[in-house]
């Protein structure tokens, strides 16, 4: 359709190599990708493979050697690292493997943060986390600390801070690559139900079971797309809140 709106994120050619000791170590070889509004994509592939490493291009967190890319449409090439860092507390959320939350900070500190820092009132951030809290069943954790948590609840604080600010675009990668069986599930289901709301999620994995929450997986080897195919039998994507599911068994 040519009046479709803009691809949330589009990446044309990314190539990016590390450079250390050895040779040269080519993770990402030419990539183009085209995430639209709504879709929930899972990037899978082998370890070493550069799936981690495309996930903090599409981020921001590095750059790429060479090829561009697009945010809603507006060409990220000249973005200087200050506004990748607004671009991240705004329109992109991030959650990570080892949850990356700051260790002397409370839960509610945490979660609250990129939304003062994007300038949110502090009774508006407040109401944010509380909602959020509330939802991922972390009501009563307001001041822990990390620390004091299991792993499965510092991904869930993770989760919350990523989506405290409504970015239009998640990036998750490999959110549950240090949980047990059930800190997996609890995360697939927290993903597949923001995901029903409508948020757009470009997912990391090796683990089959959360690439099959996805309605479109890319399989990545040796830094490129080797396959990009739509799961069959995908339920359509809800617009509205209707998709709430349970979090626990």
């Amino acid at each position: 359709m040519s009046d479709s709106p803009a691809p949330v994120l589009r990446a044309e050619r990314l190539v990016r190599t590390h450079h250390g000791e050895g040779a040269p170590a080519h993770a990402v070889r030419g990539v183009d990708l085209r995430v639209r509004r709504g879709e929930f994509v899972a990037i899978t592939g082998p370890s070493g493979a550069g799936k981690s490493t495309l996930l903090h291009l599409l981020g921001g967190l590095q750059r790429p050697d060479s090829g561009s890319l697009w945010l809603d449409g507006e060409c990220t090439d000249a973005y200087s690292e200050a506004r990748w860092a607004v671009e991240r507390r705004k329109r992109i959320g991030i959650v990570f493997q080892f949850f990356n939350l700051v260790s002397n900070l409370s839960v509610a500190d945490n979660v609250e943060l990129p939304a003062l820092l994007a300038g949110v009132s502090p009774r508006h951030a407040r109401a944010e986390r509380e909602e959020l809290l509330a939802e991922l069943g972390l009501t009563g954790k307001e001041r822990s600390m990390p620390g004091e948590l299991s792993g499965g609840e510092q991904q869930r604080v993770a989760l919350a801070r990523a989506l405290v600010n409504h970015p239009p675009l998640l990036l998750a990668d490999e959110p549950a690559g240090s949980l047990d069986s059930k800190g997996t599930r609890e995360v697939m289901r927290l993903l597949t139900r923001f995901h029903l709301r409508g948020q757009t999620i470009v997912l990391v994995t090796h683990d089959a079971r959360l690439a099959s929450a996805a309605d479109r997986v890319i399989s990545f080897f040796d830094g490129r797309i080797a396959d990009d195919a739509v799961l069959d039998g995908v339920p359509p994507r809800g617009t509205g809140t209707s998709g709430v599911l349970e979090l626990r068994d």
